[in-house]
């Protein structure tokens, strides 16, 4: 087995001032690798709904596209005010102390990353035309499920299915880690 990466000088300071927040609960280095691989096939605008400390946000700013913009909404204004800290000085992220529908009027996005942990905010009906056509759709925080429908936690996990086969998008389950998977969605 190989020493891990070194991460993104970003990311490493978003985990910093992740720990002096006392905040834990933050998007995993797999999770946020394949954001970046993903953030740099974007141009446009993209979005997270869910900032926490930040971190996130800095996988997506270490692959972003010169001339891409990120948008993300915390509404927790002490997290986000410590996520503001960290992109201060940087004109392409722009962090909002807000409920992510405050984002509704700036799309649509080119990719859009959210946490499958709160699901009543991600489903497909509440935000399919936020993104734009070709646009990916972001979903980590998922258990791998082998079976179909998918379970967890011995039920139907409804959230999954609902992405999986919604006709607007073509979407993929990606295990990241042996215990992470996250659900990729390209709008038709």
């Amino acid at each position: 087995m190989s020493a891990p990466m070194e991460l993104p000088g970003i990311v490493t300071r978003a985990f910093d001032v992740s720990r002096q927040a006392g905040y834990v609960s933050s998007c995993r280095n797999e999770t946020g690798r394949l954001l970046a691989a993903l953030a740099a096939t974007r141009g446009g605008t993209l979005a997270e709904f869910g900032t926490g400390c930040g971190v996130g946000t800095a996988w997506l700013r270490s692959g972003v596209r010169d001339g891409a913009r990120i948008l993300t909404a915390e509404l927790d204004e002490c997290l986000a005010g410590a996520a503001a800290r960290i992109f201060e000085d940087d004109p392409s992220v722009e962090v909002l102390a807000a409920d992510w529908s405050t984002l509704h009027d700036r799309g649509p996005f080119s990719l859009l990353f959210l946490d499958a942990g709160q699901p009543a905010d991600v489903r497909v009906e509440k935000v399919a035309d936020l993104v734009e056509p070709g646009g990916l759709v972001v979903l980590d925080d998922f258990v791998p499920c082998a079976s179909w429908p998918p379970i967890t936690g011995g039920r139907v996990d409804v959230l999954r299915e609902e992405w999986l086969t919604d006709e607007r998008f073509t979407a993929v389950e990606v295990m990241v880690a042996p215990d992470a998977a996250t659900v990729i969605a390209t709008r038709r």
